[in-house]
């Protein structure tokens, strides 16, 4: 069987697949455009998604090398998945990368500032989230900043329960937004 493997996909390719959808389904729940003030826009849904994918990867971080080519698989389903929304909506050619290059850049300052706040750093969630994730939004309270913060905790405490073969297999437990 010399072709059999030629075929068959990559265990770590279908758990990035089916993480990444995941976090997509789960940053597409109403409750965060409702309850937690985000904007049902482009630029929400793109902070939702990248919220969600840095919990997860967050959780892959300093594992062993399948858990490390696993989040570096989700990282590039999710910016290939945002190079194919740009084109649909009309970006030009010229721009996809240029625009895919700043949309990576600002995911890596998100995964800097929320994980250092997530541990403690000088700037709490809170603080991060308004800055970062709500930062282009206006007029968001600070109930919806707190109930996001509230929720970004309690998944990351769920996250930290998962066993890496359930990361493996493609799932991610996140948290409920308190609505109330």
């Amino acid at each position: 069987m010399v072709f059999g493997n030629l075929f068959r996909r990559d265990p770590i390719d279908q758990a990035a697949s089916d993480l990444y959808a995941a976090i997509v389904a789960q940053a597409r729940q109403p409750a965060f455009y409702q309850a937690a003030a985000v904007p049902d826009t482009i630029d929400g849904r793109y902070e939702m998604i990248s919220l969600h994918a840095f919990l997860v990867m967050k959780h892959l971080k300093g594992k062993g090398e399948a858990e490390k080519k696993l989040s570096q698989n989700v990282f590039d389903q999710m910016f290939a998945d945002m190079d194919q929304s740009l084109r649909e909506i009309g970006v030009g050619d010229l721009s996809v990368g240029k625009r895919i290059k700043q949309m990576a850049k600002v995911f890596y300052g998100r995964v800097v500032a929320y994980e250092l706040a997530l541990d403690g750093g000088e700037e709490t969630l809170e603080e991060a989230l308004r800055r970062n994730h709500y930062g282009t939004f206006e007029d968001v309270t600070t109930e919806a900043v707190e109930r996001m913060a509230a929720y970004v905790r309690s998944s990351d405490a769920l996250l930290e329960k998962q066993s890496a073969e359930e990361f493996m297999s493609g799932k991610a437990v996140f948290g409920v937004l308190d609505e109330k």
